[in-house]
């Protein structure tokens, strides 16, 4: 029996139960999920402002589709309508939407309750945002069931126990207990897979379910979702900006800009000939799809210590534990040198002591042991005003330009601030100097009595970026800094990087998980793994020849790269029906 005919079966049973929540009759087979000419529009102050223009789609059972855009592109509102979760002042306004045959395009609210979690579940984007902080992660996981009919206390924990234990957690009993603070961030993406699969749905919504996460934990989670519908039959509509990902993962990709399809076609069709302009710019922006040459700057030990930038010597920060004799090593004899105008990398998983490394690299924190020389000054011995007047040389930008913007003020000044507070500068010397950063990083004059929240996530990291610059630093340590961007605002700030490298003779310390992106903009790397160096070298020595399973592991969990391997590799036939399986997984 298909799993089609099996979803069947289960929906007629509880429409016989519950004859409200089906009124049309259901097809023997066809998509899961059917969209149809869907139009969706926002009430505004000034009337209705349509989003969503004419998207048609279809995920049948077993299949991966792919939903593919930007931020604003309407591919998250196309996904909450197609569960009933637009926000209040969202509705259909034109087309139609259908789940196994039926028409939900105007369910009510006690359909879809009987739909959600049943026939369709969402797995969310932000596990920390989504979970209830004051609630157990059993009791959260539990209440899906209980929503359904469950009633026997002990079935329903032994039952949430073997969904923890399916989703690959450790100790499903311990975690059953424990609240979300508790857990990583990959452990709570796998809570919310488990509460998506609780009631073995016919389809699964993931809108954007790793990009939160590490590249590693990003393939593990995504292997997760690949195996459970791969065992079930579980149709799975992917919601992403990234095309790594989705060429990694999908069967078919359907490609959205500006609430219209620009693209729609197999995996395999859509990666070997693009047909439109916007994606063909996807694939060109995405990193792991593309063939940048890898950067080299030969190590150089013998150099002169004016070529150095950085130099960081056996480096250790420990922190002490409540309760244990042992500090915690967050970073355990680190070591590494950047050459003046060059770039390097510092990769890692959460926790490889990354962001440790960093605020001591800035002056943030004094490690336990070790030396940190910044163009020949000894940082760690530092203090006061000299402390003070050294960080003027080296400057931090942060993961997520909207919360390291203040939203009070104008982009003017936050990039003047810093002026403010180390440069006194006459007050003309002052604006020039303003408005020449922002010239320089691509700040249009009508944004600068803009604030942050009127301003899009790549303009809002450029004001970052200008932040940073207008002191004229020697040193930016770039912390995360295109990892919360989509693909195309992250390849134009990355070459926005590169000019300004080019330009000002600047030094960068770019701290990342993805080596996808070290793969583009650094000369050498540096990888940590709990708290040490594990590899090192330039881009070149450790992308072709990486000598630890660590690197060799974060290599292959590149988005995209099976994907682009095997396109380019060329050896199946043109006629090969359907997306070929290594493609899928």
């Amino acid at each position: 029996m298909s799993a089609w005919q099996i979803w069947r079966q289960r929906l007629l049973r509880t429409a016989a139960a519950e004859p409200a929540t089906v009124t049309a009759p259901i097809p023997a087979d066809g998509p899961l999920l059917e969209i149809d000419n869907l139009q969706i529009a926002y009430r505004e102050a000034d009337g209705l402002r349509t989003v969503v223009h004419g998207v048609s789609l279809s995920v049948r059972a077993g299949e991966v589709v792919a939903l593919v855009g930007e931020s604003g592109s309407g591919k998250s509102t196309t996904s909450q309508a197609a569960i009933g979760l637009l926000p209040n002042n969202g509705q259909v306004v034109g087309g139609r939407i259908r789940l196994l045959g039926e028409d939900v395009t105007h369910a009510g609210e006690a359909q879809w309750r009987s739909l959600r979690g049943r026939v369709v579940s969402l797995v969310p984007q932000d596990p920390t945002a989504s979970l209830n902080p004051v609630r157990t992660v059993g009791a959260q996981v539990a209440e899906v069931l209980q929503l359904h009919g469950w009633r026997d206390a002990a079935a329903v924990e032994q039952q949430v126990v073997e969904l923890l234990r399916k989703v690959g957690l450790s100790r499903p009993e311990l975690r059953y207990r424990q609240y979300p603070h508790e857990l990583s961030g990959g452990m709570k993406q796998r809570v919310l897979i488990a509460m998506a699969v609780a009631l073995k749905p016919a389809l699964i919504i993931a809108d954007e379910p790793t990009s939160a996460l590490d590249v590693t934990v990003q393939r593990r989670i995504l292997d997760l979702i690949d195996t459970l519908r791969r065992e079930t039959g579980t149709a799975v509509l992917l919601v992403t900006h990234d095309l790594g990902v989705a060429a990694d993962r999908a069967h078919r990709i359907v490609v959205l800009r500006q609430g219209r399809v620009q693209e729609a076609g197999e995996t395999l069709q859509v990666l070997r000939q693009p047909q439109s302009s916007y994606a063909r710019q996807l694939l060109a922006d995405a990193p792991a799809l593309s063939t940048p040459v890898l950067r080299t700057a030969e190590p150089d030990d013998a150099a002169p210590v004016t070529d150095w930038a950085v130099q960081v010597q056996e480096v250790a920060h420990h922190f002490p534990v409540p309760g244990q004799r042992e500090p915690f090593k967050a970073v355990d004899g680190v070591s590494f040198q950047v050459r003046r105008g060059s770039t390097h990398a510092i990769v890692g998983e959460s926790g490889s002591g990354k962001t440790t490394t960093i605020r001591a690299l800035v002056g943030l924190l004094r490690p336990t042991a070790g030396q940190i020389r910044i163009a020949g000054e000894d940082v760690t011995t530092l203090r006061g005003e000299a402390l003070r007047q050294f960080r003027r040389k080296v400057q931090l930008v942060y993961q997520n330009p909207y919360a390291s913007l203040d939203p009070r003020q104008t982009v003017w000044s936050i990039v003047e601030e810093p002026l403010r507070n180390f440069a006194p500068l006459p007050a003309a010397e002052r604006r020039q100097r303003v408005l020449a950063t922002l010239e320089r990083v691509g700040l249009a004059s009508e944004l600068h009595q803009r604030r942050p929240h009127a301003l899009s996530g790549g303009q809002r990291q450029r004001v970052a970026i200008a932040r940073a610059l207008v002191l004229q630093p020697e040193v930016l340590v770039l912390d995360e800094a295109v990892s919360a961007l989509d693909v195309t605002v992250q390849a134009q700030i990355l070459r926005l990087l590169e000019t300004l490298q080019q330009q000002l003779q600047l030094t960068y310390v770019f701290v990342t998980h993805d080596l996808s992106v070290v793969r583009q903009i650094a000369h050498t790397v540096s990888v940590l793994q709990h708290g040490k160096v594990v590899e090192q070298g330039t881009v070149e020595q450790v992308f072709l020849h990486p000598r630890s399973h660590y690197t060799r592991e974060l290599i292959a969990a590149i988005p995209g790269t099976r994907s682009i391997d095997f396109v380019q590799s060329h050896h199946l036939p043109e006629e090969t029906p359907g997306l070929l399986q290594p493609l899928a997984g």
